[in-house]
């Protein structure tokens, strides 16, 4: 999906990472405790993410660092939207170190939780199931944003106040569900496309061959078996199945209605592209 980005925000965030680059680096260099990046962050969500210090952002859920950091409270009501973990500037932003972080939000209800620590800043979305999980959603670097770059600054966006009032990281998450490999693999492997490969096969080479024959063959010589196996597996193929089924339903007339499967957005202008942590 595309994000546009207003004028207003877009120079907000420049300005910003013109600001907050030096800073970040210079807290690197000296290895800044996680106190002092606790103030950073809470700065740059306000300078250059647009929160409102006073009224958006609270540590009220910090006991003892035992749940989070800070948290952004952005609707009305005393429960928070986002958890925020933050580690000291010079800690590498492990999934590992986002855990109890995520249990807590899945026990309050909460669907995102941040982890940073001043330079990485990672979303996830909390998953309510057996046992709890979360899932990347947006991740960038602000030491290596580049201002020029539609990209980078679109990320970010993503992340501010104005993105959470317009459902950004929602739209993002859903965006990147429909489109991964778990996802594509499902998707192969549905009847519809089952049902045109065979066709296809048929008028190339005029053989038969029935949809099951297909489905093993991909199962066996093309596919990955990772893509096919687990938790995210299963779960796009519930989703799939789903919509096959709901798209084959008989209209009132007693025909079947068409199956037109669903359009798939790019996330490439979304989400930056993860690259190895280590020191920027």
């Amino acid at each position: 999906m595309n994000i546009k980005v207003p004028k207003r925000a877009e120079e907000r965030i420049c300005a910003g990472l013109k600001r907050f680059q030096p800073i970040l680096q210079a807290a690197l260099n000296r290895d800044a405790n996680e106190s002092d990046t606790v103030t950073l962050v809470m700065d740059i969500l306000a300078d250059v993410l647009g929160f409102d210090k006073y009224a958006d952002i609270t540590s009220e859920f910090a006991i003892r660092g035992t749940y989070c950091d800070l948290a952004l409270k952005l609707g009305d009501g005393g429960k928070p939207t986002v958890l925020i973990e933050v580690k000291a500037i010079g800690h590498k932003t492990e999934e590992r170190f986002v855990k109890q972080a995520i249990d807590y939000a899945a026990n309050q209800g909460v669907e995102w939780v941040i982890l940073t620590n001043g330079i990485r800043w990672i979303l996830y979305h909390v998953t309510f199931a057996k046992p709890i999980g979360q899932e990347e959603v947006i991740n960038f670097n602000l030491l290596e944003s580049d201002i020029k770059s539609e990209e980078d600054i679109a990320a970010i966006y993503a992340l501010s106040k104005e993105g959470w009032a317009k459902c950004l990281p929602a739209e993002v998450h859903d965006t990147n569900q429909s489109l991964n490999r778990f996802m594509l693999g499902a998707l192969i492997l549905s009847e519809p496309i089952l049902d045109a490969l065979r066709r296809e096969i048929k008028k190339l080479s005029e053989v038969k061959v029935d949809n099951e024959t297909i489905s093993d063959l991909i199962e066996t010589e093309v596919i990955k078996r990772d893509v096919l196996d687990g938790e995210k597996a299963e779960s796009c193929a519930r989703r799939v199945s789903r919509f096959v089924a709901k798209s084959r339903k008989p209209k009132s007339n007693g025909e079947a209605e068409a199956v037109v499967l669903p359009t798939i957005a790019p996330t490439s202008q979304v989400t930056p592209e993860i690259k190895p942590e280590g020191a920027p």
